[in-house]
């Protein structure tokens, strides 16, 4: 929908309480606020007894990226993406690695939807990727901006926690193309203390989302906080029992934040490689030097189909979807 700048732009999925308070119903924390409070996204504020979203087209970021660095390695290998983001979240991992835009207060420029769609189609990209902090708080302008890219014909990516309520998810899935879902841990403990979150409700989402949309995993790894064998076994398990196809993504951790640990030794992420890769077709380590953990090998007869350098895609051996060397279908979309 056109629109100028809105500083109260109508909130979705909430309800009215008592004494003027409001329940947002956007995400599990279903946050109650009493006139002039803010939720703990800060992209939500009780105004005269409505849900405003304060945040609607108040973007911190806006760059051209590889679509492999989201990172998405089976969704128009190769392309570039117009890559976007609101200021805040939900979630307050002591290690986010982009701390500066999720949990402090940040500048913001506001776009709106038509004006991100039509930079988009002037740079030639081939879509939309809400991703930096988490997108989903930005509910109302992502559903936008998503129907607006989808008349001109661009796909939507988000880049997400995975941490909102059902209703909501339904609703805006229709409209994304492809999601790469941070699963932090397989301990709901990790989620409780280190994230203030769940991680059911990260697996119940990742399952809503796998089969209605390309999805693709990003795992991490952390030094001493999720870097066992038995993370590594049971996250293996859960994606391999949705679908072994699924693209995973360890990714090497560096101190910030809050965070001390030292960051996470190569041969850590080798292990959980060699771990998930007994029952995934696609396991590839980011945020290390080497490329050789960054090929995309065809399911059956494992020789390269993809090959990359960093965020570059040197060569595809891809054809109407299947491998260019044995004809089985590779699970690569758009290429």
């Amino acid at each position: 929908m056109a629109c100028a700048k809105v500083d109260y732009y109508p909130a979705a999925h909430w309800r009215r309480g008592t004494k003027g308070g409001v329940e947002c119903r956007l995400c599990p924390f279903n946050c109650v606020l009493f006139e002039g409070k803010t939720g703990i996204c800060k992209g939500k504020k009780n105004i005269g007894g409505e849900l405003k979203a304060i945040n609607y087209g108040l973007t911190t970021s806006m760059n051209m990226d590889p679509i492999e660095k989201k990172p998405l390695y089976h969704f128009f290998p190769g392309s570039r993406i117009l890559s976007i983001g609101p200021n805040g979240c939900n979630l307050k991992c002591n290690f986010c690695q982009n701390y500066n835009i999720s949990q402090e207060d940040y500048p913001t420029r506001f776009f709106s939807p038509e004006e991100v769609v039509n930079f988009a189609l002037s740079r030639g990209s081939i879509g939309i990727a809400y991703t930096y902090t988490e997108p989903l708080i930005w509910f109302e302008y992502v559903l936008d901006c998503s129907k607006a890219a989808r008349a001109k014909g661009l796909v939507n990516v988000l880049v997400t926690n995975g941490v909102i309520n059902p209703d909501p998810l339904d609703e805006l899935i229709p409209w994304i193309d492809a999601m790469n879902i941070d699963i932090k841990s397989m301990d709901g403990r990790f989620y409780k203390k280190i994230c203030k979150g769940s991680l059911d409700v990260v697996l119940d989402n990742v399952r809503r989302a796998v089969g209605s949309v390309h999805v693709e995993i990003t795992n991490l790894v952390i030094s001493g906080l999720n870097d066992s064998d038995d993370m590594f076994f049971k996250l293996t398990d859960f994606l391999a029992g949705l679908d072994p196809l699924i693209p995973l993504h360890f990714s090497r951790y560096h101190p910030d934040y809050q965070q001390t640990a030292p960051p996470t030794p190569l041969e850590t992420l080798e292990r959980a490689s060699a771990i998930a890769s007994k029952k995934l077709k696609h396991v590839f380590i980011g945020n290390i030097a080497s490329d050789n953990a960054n090929q995309t090998l065809c399911p059956k007869c494992r020789k390269v189909i993809i090959e990359r350098s960093g965020y570059t895609v040197d060569k595809v051996e891809i054809e109407n979807g299947k491998c260019g060397f044995c004809g089985a279908e590779s699970g690569v979309i758009g290429a």
